[in-house]
């Protein structure tokens, strides 16, 4: 795999990376804004933010696996030609 190869990987997951920041203010914002709702309107009753709060945290888990985890396999030229060898040996 050459730089410029490299370059454009790691330049989609830097983005990613900014993305997932962005996203964490954003569930930060929305839980603050739907926990100040609850307080205003039904305090001390069922604490229904709960499920916004949860769904995107579940959001914000998956994101940040694929922004912060294990690089994933790249795919090169060679991995495509032995699965077209394989295609072609088993039709």
């Amino acid at each position: 795999m050459n730089d410029e190869e490299l370059r454009v990987i790691a330049k989609k997951r830097l983005k990613k990376q900014a993305d997932f920041k962005q996203y964490l203010w954003i569930w930060a914002g929305v839980s603050v804004l739907l926990t100040v709702i609850w307080f205003l309107t039904s305090p001390g009753e069922y604490f229904w933010p709960i499920w916004a709060i949860f769904g995107m945290g579940v959001g914000a888990l998956f994101s940040g696996i694929d922004a912060y985890g294990k690089n994933p396999k790249v795919i090169t030229d060679s991995d495509i030609d032995a699965e077209v060898a394989k295609m072609k040996k088993n039709s």
